[in-house]
């Protein structure tokens, strides 16, 4: 019951942060990071040329909808498909590692790097099947999502 409750918890809050990072409104109201590019937003833009910023963007959204199913498959209690995801969709790939020596900002290639090397881990962390550990995992990796976006703007 209780890991039912905190995955549906989970999912909602996945899909209120994909809601706001779609409008483009504030998260937290009256924070200083804002997501409308106005002279409050602090964050680093990296000055991607339109190509490679359409690129980029459907790529976070693709990780959005993997942490998604991630955690769609902890609510079903599939460690073993959900481990598969963190690995496949978000786990350093070689075409992860290409996309990521790409970007020009090094500190954002670096914390691009550590996320997916998170995400690895958190696909080992699911194999054992522990769903206290496996959430953790998923907090870590996660915590590199709000690192970067509150670190950098495109």
């Amino acid at each position: 019951m209780y890991t039912r409750i905190l995955s549906i918890a989970l999912l909602f809050l996945m899909s209120l942060i994909t809601v706001y990072a779609q409008t483009g409104k504030e998260l937290i109201p009256d924070h200083p990071v804002t997501m409308d590019h106005n002279t409050n937003d602090k964050r680093i833009s990296l000055n991607l040329p339109h190509r490679m910023k359409a690129q980029q963007l459907a790529n976070m959204r693709s990780h959005v909808e993997a942490l998604r199913e991630i955690i769609g498959l902890l609510a079903k209690g599939d460690f073993d498909r959900a481990s598969a995801v963190a690995h496949r969709k978000l786990g350093l790939t070689e075409d992860m590692k290409r996309m990521c020596g790409m970007f020009p900002n090094e500190d954002f290639r670096a914390i691009g790097l550590q996320f997916h090397r998170s995400a690895d881990d958190l696909a080992e962390t699911l194999r054992t099947r522990d769903m206290a550990k496996a959430l953790q995992g998923l907090h870590d990796t996660m915590d590199y999502c709000v690192q970067c976006h509150a670190t950098f703007r495109q």
